[in-house]
Protein backbone atom coordinates (compact mmCIF):
# COMPACT_ATOMS: atom_id res chain seq x y z
CA UNK A 1 0.00 0.00 0.00
CA UNK A 2 1.74 3.50 -1.05
CA UNK A 3 2.22 6.16 1.55
CA UNK A 4 1.44 9.87 2.35
CA UNK A 5 3.53 11.97 4.12
CA UNK A 6 1.93 15.35 6.03
CA UNK A 7 4.01 18.07 7.24
CA UNK A 8 2.26 19.88 10.06
CA UNK A 9 3.62 24.12 9.57
CA UNK A 10 1.12 25.35 12.11
CA UNK A 11 -1.73 26.08 13.79
CA UNK A 12 -4.42 28.74 14.36
CA UNK A 13 -6.19 28.01 17.35
CA UNK A 14 -9.97 28.97 18.08
CA UNK A 15 -10.60 31.85 15.71
CA UNK A 16 -13.73 34.14 14.66
CA UNK A 17 -12.09 33.68 10.93
CA UNK A 18 -12.94 30.22 11.03
CA UNK A 19 -16.26 30.26 12.57
CA UNK A 20 -15.59 30.10 16.30
CA UNK A 21 -19.10 30.90 18.08
CA UNK A 22 -20.36 30.69 21.73
CA UNK A 23 -20.80 27.23 21.18
CA UNK A 24 -18.06 25.73 19.12
CA UNK A 25 -13.95 26.51 18.96
CA UNK A 26 -13.13 26.23 15.57
CA UNK A 27 -9.02 26.08 14.92
CA UNK A 28 -7.68 25.56 11.92
CA UNK A 29 -4.15 23.85 10.63
CA UNK A 30 -2.04 24.82 7.67
CA UNK A 31 0.07 21.45 6.36
CA UNK A 32 1.24 20.40 2.75
CA UNK A 33 0.70 16.56 1.91
CA UNK A 34 2.61 14.69 -0.23
CA UNK A 35 1.00 11.27 -2.34
CA UNK A 36 2.09 9.73 -5.31
CA UNK A 37 5.21 11.28 -5.31
CA UNK A 38 3.67 15.17 -5.46
CA UNK A 39 3.60 17.98 -3.28
CA UNK A 40 0.05 19.49 -2.33
CA UNK A 41 0.79 22.56 -0.60
CA UNK A 42 -1.17 25.39 1.34
CA UNK A 43 -3.92 22.82 2.04
CA UNK A 44 -5.69 23.28 5.25
CA UNK A 45 -7.72 21.12 7.88
CA UNK A 46 -10.58 22.89 10.39
CA UNK A 47 -10.90 21.16 13.74
CA UNK A 48 -13.95 21.72 15.94
CA UNK A 49 -14.60 21.33 19.44
CA UNK A 50 -17.30 22.34 22.19
CA UNK A 51 -16.91 25.37 24.44
CA UNK A 52 -15.84 24.42 27.33
CA UNK A 53 -14.56 21.13 26.80
CA UNK A 54 -11.64 19.21 28.03
CA UNK A 55 -8.17 19.50 25.34
CA UNK A 56 -7.51 16.38 26.33
CA UNK A 57 -10.02 14.27 25.49
CA UNK A 58 -12.81 15.66 24.30
CA UNK A 59 -14.25 14.66 20.91
CA UNK A 60 -13.19 16.74 17.89
CA UNK A 61 -14.36 16.97 15.00
CA UNK A 62 -11.52 17.09 11.57
CA UNK A 63 -11.92 18.18 8.14
CA UNK A 64 -10.81 16.70 5.36
CA UNK A 65 -7.76 18.81 3.69
CA UNK A 66 -9.50 22.07 2.01
CA UNK A 67 -7.61 22.14 -1.75
CA UNK A 68 -6.93 18.47 -1.87
CA UNK A 69 -9.34 15.93 -4.41
CA UNK A 70 -7.13 13.05 -4.30
CA UNK A 71 -7.16 9.32 -2.34
CA UNK A 72 -6.04 8.74 1.22
CA UNK A 73 -7.22 7.09 4.03
CA UNK A 74 -9.65 10.18 6.34
CA UNK A 75 -8.91 7.94 9.45
CA UNK A 76 -5.20 7.42 9.67
CA UNK A 77 -5.29 11.08 8.64
CA UNK A 78 -7.70 12.52 10.85
CA UNK A 79 -5.60 10.44 14.16
CA UNK A 80 -2.09 12.45 13.15
CA UNK A 81 -4.01 15.47 12.40
CA UNK A 82 -5.73 15.03 16.33
CA UNK A 83 -2.32 13.98 17.54
CA UNK A 84 -1.04 17.13 16.15
CA UNK A 85 -3.16 19.49 17.84
CA UNK A 86 -3.42 17.93 21.36
CA UNK A 87 0.15 17.78 21.06
CA UNK A 88 0.14 21.77 20.83
CA UNK A 89 -3.01 22.32 23.44
CA UNK A 90 -3.89 20.48 26.63
CA UNK A 91 -1.98 18.48 29.27
CA UNK A 92 0.64 16.79 26.71
CA UNK A 93 0.66 20.43 24.66
CA UNK A 94 4.08 21.81 24.17
CA UNK A 95 2.56 25.22 23.41
CA UNK A 96 0.08 25.70 26.03
CA UNK A 97 -0.44 22.99 28.87
CA UNK A 98 -3.73 23.06 30.38
CA UNK A 99 -4.41 20.08 32.73
CA UNK A 100 -8.00 19.31 33.58
CA UNK A 101 -9.13 22.08 32.76
CA UNK A 102 -12.44 23.08 31.66
CA UNK A 103 -14.76 26.45 31.05
CA UNK A 104 -10.90 27.41 29.46
CA UNK A 105 -11.02 29.66 25.97
CA UNK A 106 -8.25 31.48 24.32
CA UNK A 107 -8.44 32.73 21.50
CA UNK A 108 -6.54 33.54 17.88
CA UNK A 109 -3.14 31.23 19.36
CA UNK A 110 -0.70 30.77 16.98
CA UNK A 111 1.37 27.62 17.15
CA UNK A 112 4.24 27.22 14.64
CA UNK A 113 5.06 23.87 15.16
CA UNK A 114 6.31 21.71 12.34
CA UNK A 115 6.13 18.07 12.24
CA UNK A 116 6.25 15.37 9.73
CA UNK A 117 4.21 12.11 9.76
CA UNK A 118 3.67 9.31 6.76
CA UNK A 119 0.57 7.30 6.52
CA UNK A 120 -0.89 4.40 4.45
CA UNK A 121 -3.09 4.88 1.88
CA UNK A 122 -5.41 4.00 -1.35
CA UNK A 123 -4.99 5.46 -4.38
CA UNK A 124 -8.49 5.03 -5.35
CA UNK A 125 -10.15 5.66 -1.77
CA UNK A 126 -11.82 8.76 -1.24
CA UNK A 127 -13.17 8.40 1.83
CA UNK A 128 -14.33 11.89 2.93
Amino acid sequence: MPTATVRFIQCIQDSQDYGSDDEHMVSRVFLTLEAEGKPYPNLTVDIKQTVGAKFEDSPLEVSPPKGYHGGYNYAAFRELVEDYYRSLIGGRGHGIRIEGGANIRMRNNTFVQPRTATFEYSKTSRAW
